[in-house]
């Protein structure tokens, strides 16, 4: 079975991330030939300082592997690396219709009162069906903020098949049960974002403990006393509920149990010790990968010689079944 997955540079991530994200790599790492890409050609299709792509580039990649992923269990690497994802999207264009993208959620969410939006946003969708396909990717591993982007992808495998002939993997997204949208600490009815969100509501995966602590303290609940999983009515006391089952490996009916006749002081609290808990190897790891830099760009070049070999009999297959004469 072949995993594929990608992530963009662009902000710190935060707890949402980690655990729609990360810890779903992490898991199923083992679970097949596995590809993991920070996706840092998507990363430019929103205005961007080129100093902050270059070195958060840098920062996430650290990240993943300190969250756990393993040169040896795994291939990590850069899409720019892969001038194939490129390539491959240029060519999905062909099967990409016009109001498919114009239709996707998160291209109207994004571009909304914006004096310029870049045709990079409108085909980001594309891109990312290229960097999945180019794989023969059997599962990715998303968050549930990228369903639609998957269906897009699965669509355009089985136009690309049906047009030029079977090419492609049609690939199923995993999204997680539990976790799938972590909302914003002081905005519970908002995904968490560090872009979108507020600073005090969003939980980094670098945040100091205090700080961590600190935003937990002071998360937004609602005016009664139960501690009970129901989002559409207690979206504070449930999100907390929903990250506490997550880090704690604890289910949502153990933890209703749990706290039953207890109030949000306690839950806040728990919350957030168990996050320091788990963020605290992740942060020292970080901190060790990052100051070696040359060794991190060494995994990373390792990572896209892989990528490259792995990717190119699929770009080939299509440039040849769309009827391109090959050098």
């Amino acid at each position: 079975m072949r995993v594929f997955s990608g992530i963009q540079a662009t902000g710190a991530k935060h707890i949402g991330n980690y655990i729609g994200a990360m810890r779903q790599y992490v898991s199923t790492q083992d679970e097949g030939e596995a590809f993991f890409c920070v996706v840092d050609l998507h990363s430019i299709t929103a205005e961007y300082e080129p100093s902050d792509l270059h070195e958060r580039t840098l920062d996430l990649s650290a990240l993943l592997y300190a969250v756990g992923l393993e040169p040896d269990r795994c291939t990590l690497f850069l899409q720019s690396h892969v001038t194939a994802h490129a390539e491959s999207a240029w060519l999905l264009s062909a099967v990409t219709g016009f109001g498919q993208l114009g239709r996707m959620t998160q291209f109207k969410e994004k571009g909304a009162g914006k004096e310029f939006v870049s045709a990079g946003l409108f085909t980001y969708p594309v891109l990312m069906a290229g960097d999945i396909l180019l794989y023969q990717t059997d599962v990715v591993p998303v968050g549930d903020d990228q369903r639609q982007h998957i269906e897009l992808t699965r669509d355009l495998a089985e136009r690309f098949n049906s047009r030029y002939g079977k090419t492609f993997t049609v690939p199923k997204g995993v999204i997680p049960k539990v976790g799938a949208r972590i909302m914003d600490l002081q905005e519970p009815a908002n995904k968490m974002s560090t872009t979108g969100g507020t600073a005090q509501g969003t939980v980094l995966v670098l945040d100091p403990p205090d700080t961590i602590r600190k935003k937990f303290k002071t998360a937004v609940t609602d005016s009664g006393r139960e501690i009970r999983y129901a989002p559409g009515e207690k979206p504070g006391v449930s999100n907390l509920i929903e990250i506490l089952s997550v880090v704690s490996d604890r289910t949502i009916a153990e933890l209703e149990a749990d706290y039953d006749g207890r109030g949000y002081g306690d839950l806040k609290g728990d919350v957030g010790e168990a996050v320091v808990e788990l963020f605290a190897p992740i942060q020292s790891r970080y901190k060790e990968l990052r100051a070696d830099e040359g060794e991190l760009r060494r995994l990373l070049r390792v990572g896209a010689e892989k990528a490259r070999a792995t990717a190119a009999p699929t770009l080939e297959a299509m440039y040849d079944r769309m009827g391109f004469v090959r050098p």
